[in-house]
């Protein structure tokens, strides 16, 4: 490696490559390659060498120890040494990148944005590193939430790019830019953004490796601001898209990936392998929201494979939150299913995705007490439940989330007839004051409002509801949802008597809910369907119905004694402090990691 002073060169040579030889031995041998380095000190080497080997050091220190707080100080000293030096800037902007993202993971963010603010000052000579430094400041503001800093950061890469003759780079901060509007709710500027970064991916002429990634990051976009909305039928051509897209990047050469000659377009989205799992993880919500429970069962499984495998490989901080959002999604469809053995189980396993990752706990501790109210109000344990969603309310920073929450709470109220609570509760959900884009929750605020009706024998405000959630679910093929409504239409027509139209809304339900399936909305249908039959004097569907109903209801009580039995059951009463792990003590027996 050249240095720059012929004098050092042999020493510097001969120590840096004994260094690597114990890096790479099988096995390595860190202490004496940290031993190595450490040594090019006794040589009082200048100050190029110096910084260079600074931050040699802090790196594998990082890499391979636990020593973090040394790794920090030959970071600081690196970045000290090389910050006005000409010349450095591999060693400059690399430390300042690696010491900022070391801040950012001991949430130290404010030390993370002084070093990356002076480092973008000074890198404007330095295209690809200037880019890298862009992006990597917005990051820490995004993760501070202040999303217009962020963004003004991204439009600053997009015209940066734009002079260093990069389209490629460009489109990654509009792309980039879109994605922060789309966790800031920013519906009018995500459709800005996206339609402008669909026309410019359209005409963009660079390698195909290049373009077909910069198809999936869009299209990704594209479909969770579709899921993000509610509007699971409107989404399936991009779906459909995505889908075709990441089969035809898998099949392209890697060799191909590289073939651009300008520096600033040494960039990626994601790596090939991390893209298929988020496309099968957006397949997973969609899949979820449309209601079909065995395609998300499926999906997830393959994801999850997949995840494990790359964890080998590098245990990347996404892929744990990738794994931990399709814990989520498939503990909704185990509790759907009338699986609630199994629900309590990944609730738990998801609460050790978290602890290997404490910063997950501080995002997704909503979504997890979220879930166990969902599953503690299967169990009709609604006193855990309402504990449950209120905790997740408290540590919810999502309007979404928070609706979703509070119509759940709201049924809670009914099922225990706390008229009061539910009155207030639903002050918060009517479905044209919601706060929301989302078109499935503007649904289901009706149909709980249906709910509320019918529990009151209101039948002619309950129906008006309840059809305005089945226009509304028709529309975007909300199953589930549909298959609700029609069964609680059945039940209103039955109340009042009409028997024929009482068939035929609980027919198709049953048949939608086998589809799905979701056990709950069949153990209801199959006990309407036996009630009708019998009054209608058909003997024969009578004792269909029947069988059908004790099948689904000797399911669900086996399943719900299994659960009961569980340490991890225990989890309903966890609702402040850390996760309480001493609940499984024997690992192994509840498909523990």
């Amino acid at each position: 490696m050249a240095t720059g002073s012929t004098v050092y060169d042999p020493w510097y040579a001969s120590l840096l490559g004994l260094a690597e030889t114990f890096r790479t031995s099988n096995p390595p041998n860190i202490r004496l390659c940290i031993h190595c380095l450490q040594s090019m000190f006794n040589f009082k080497p200048p100050p190029k060498i110096e910084a260079r080997t600074h931050l040699q050091l802090g790196n594998i220190l990082l890499a391979h120890t636990k020593n973090t707080d040394l790794a920090r100080t030959h970071l600081e000293q690196a970045w000290t040494l090389s910050v006005s030096m000409p010349a450095s800037d591999d060693v400059k902007f690399e430390a300042a990148c690696v010491l900022a993202q070391m801040f950012q993971d001991q949430n130290q963010l404010q030390h993370a944005r002084q070093i990356l603010v002076k480092a973008v000052e000074i890198s404007q000579q330095a295209p690809y590193w200037h880019c890298r430094l862009l992006f990597q400041l917005a990051q820490i503001h995004s993760i501070e939430k202040d999303f217009v800093t962020a963004c003004q950061l991204l439009s600053a890469g997009a015209e940066f790019s734009a002079t260093a003759h990069s389209e490629y780079t460009k489109l990654l901060f509009v792309l980039s830019k879109g994605m922060l509007y789309l966790i800031d709710k920013k519906t009018a500027d995500v459709h800005t953004t996206l339609s402008t970064a669909g026309q410019m991916i359209e005409t963009y002429n660079g390698p195909p490796v290049q373009k077909e990634s910069l198809k999936v990051f869009f299209l990704v976009l594209q479909v969770c601001h579709y899921l993000m909305a509610g509007q699971v039928k409107s989404v399936k051509p991009a779906l459909k898209n995505l889908q075709q897209i990441i089969q035809t990047i898998t099949q392209l050469h890697t060799d191909e990936e590289h073939t651009s000659s300008n520096q600033v377009d040494m960039f990626h989205w994601l790596p090939i392998e991390h893209m298929c799992v988020l496309v099968y993880l957006v397949t997973v919500m969609h899949s979820m929201q449309a209601g079909y429970m065995d395609k998300a069962q499926k999906y997830t499984d393959k994801a999850l494979m997949q995840i494990e495998k790359l964890k080998m490989l590098d245990a990347h901080p996404l892929l744990s939150q990738f794994q931990l959002m399709l814990l989520e999604h498939i503990i909704m469809c185990r509790l759907i299913m009338g699986n609630k053995t199994m629900a309590i189980q990944e609730i738990f396993q998801a609460c050790h995705v978290c602890q290997q990752q404490p910063r997950l706990f501080s995002t997704h501790s909503a979504q997890i007490h979220t879930l166990l109210g969902l599953y503690a109000m299967s169990m009709n344990c609604m006193e855990a439940a309402e504990a449950q969603f209120k905790t997740a309310v408290k540590f919810s920073k999502a309007m979404e989330l928070e609706s979703f929450v509070h119509l759940n709470l709201a049924i809670v109220y009914l099922r225990t007839n706390r008229q009061g609570e539910l009155v207030s509760i639903l002050e918060k959900l009517e479905p044209e004051k919601l706060s929301t884009h989302s078109h499935s929750l503007k649904a289901s605020s009706f149909y709980v409002r249906g709910l509320q009706a019918f529990f009151q024998a209101r039948y002619s405000e309950a129906k008006r509801y309840l059809r305005e959630t089945l226009k509304m679910a028709n529309a975007e093929d909300l199953n589930r949802l549909t298959s609700c409504s029609l069964v609680l239409l059945g039940h209103i027509f039955l109340s009042l008597g009409n028997n024929t139209e009482a068939l035929n809304m609980v027919t198709p339900a049953m048949q939608l809910a086998g589809k799905i399936p979701d056990v709950h909305v069949q153990l209801w249908a199959s006990s309407l369907l036996k009630d009708l039959y019998r009054l209608c004097g058909d003997k024969v569907n009578e004792a269909e119905g029947f069988k059908m109903h004790t099948s689904f209801s000797q399911s669900l009580l086996k399943d719900h004694f299994q659960s009961s039995q569980l340490p991890e059951h225990g989890l309903i009463q966890w609702t402040e402090g850390p996760c309480p792990f001493h609940l499984n003590t024997t690992v192994g027996s509840s498909n523990m990691l």
